[in-house]
């Protein structure tokens, strides 16, 4: 059975289409269907039912499709390993990361590793870290750089980066930010949940983890508005539209921090990875380089 063959059959069955699957293989799509025509016959079954420009899987499709990825990730794993044997740095390295991860920590350690390993193609993916951590369990990339998860499946591997403080904040005019410097007190969750919230998906860790505190004092959070992207929220904050939750990271004289009365909350970030995706020589240089040990990579490749 052709790999290839199998690949234009999962880009089709993950991407909806033949075009679509065509632009992600960087084939024409006359040559997407000549694969599939070629693996049906081989298979003596229908893979697909063509309704329109849209494609469905058929019974031996569905069967297939979880064989293929096996397959397809088996091989995968051969060529990496093959390839570390010979003890170099290079071929590609996949990375899923969410925004923030990726705009405000991981720059100075992909130029490090760039200019250490330009050999080695970087595949940078930017998602949500829930999205990530979803991909990362299909096994569709090396590494995920992300916000991790408040509990994590048996399958994956984390280590611990970096810890993001996050502070309750308001634009200046907003009344709570008045109130806190009129009094000169600590604020209580009491008064934050008469007022709106900006904040990401109810369904993000970091959300969850302030929705955990209302909770636990049995109080609304009243979420007005929602962004995943922690830039955008900063936005909103800052033309006095609610109050919400940031890393101290990205907050400055747009935002004031709130005085409340509660232990520091902490967001741990880090990377994941899958246990039964072996990683090739450039992932552990990677995860090496992010864990703060200027280790050699033939030192490196040598505990391989």
């Amino acid at each position: 059975m052709d790999t290839q063959h199998l690949q234009a059959f999962v880009a089709i069955a993950e991407n909806g289409s033949f075009s679509a699957a065509a632009e992600r293989l960087h084939l024409t799509q006359p040559a997407i269907s000549k694969r599939i025509a070629l693996l049906e016959e081989q298979l003596k079954a229908p893979l697909f039912d063509r309704i329109g420009r849209q494609v469905a899987l058929t019974q031996a499709g569905q069967v297939l499709l979880s064989k293929a990825k096996l397959i397809l990730g088996e091989v995968i794993a051969a060529q990496r390993a093959i390839a570390d044997l010979q003890g170099d740095i290079q071929g590609k390295l996949s990375i899923a990361t969410s925004h923030h991860v990726g705009l405000h920590y991981l720059p100075p350690y992909l130029r490090e590793f760039s200019t250490r390993y330009p050999q080695v193609k970087l595949d940078l993916h930017f998602l949500d870290s829930e999205q990530a951590y979803h991909e990362i369990l299909q096994g569709r990339f090396d590494l995920a750089i992300i916000t991790l998860a408040l509990s994590q499946d048996a399958r994956l591997q984390s280590h611990t980066l970096w810890h993001d403080q996050l502070h309750f904040v308001v634009a200046p005019s907003h009344s709570l930010a008045t109130n806190n410097l009129a009094t000169q007190s600590h604020l209580r969750l009491a008064d934050l949940s008469q007022f709106p919230a900006i904040m990401p998906d109810t369904n993000t860790y970091t959300t969850q983890l302030i929705k955990n505190l209302f909770d636990d004092e049995r109080l609304p959070l009243d979420i007005g508005m929602i962004s995943n992207h922690l830039d955008t929220i900063k936005m909103l904050l800052s033309i006095n539209l609610g109050w919400g939750v940031l890393p101290r990271k990205i907050i400055d004289e747009q935002l004031q921090i709130l005085n409340v009365d509660h232990p520091p909350i902490m967001r741990p970030l880090g990377c994941i990875h899958h246990k039964q995706r072996t990683l090739n020589n450039a992932a552990r240089v990677f995860l090496t380089l992010l864990q703060g040990d200027d280790i050699s990579a033939k030192h490196l490749v040598g505990k391989l």
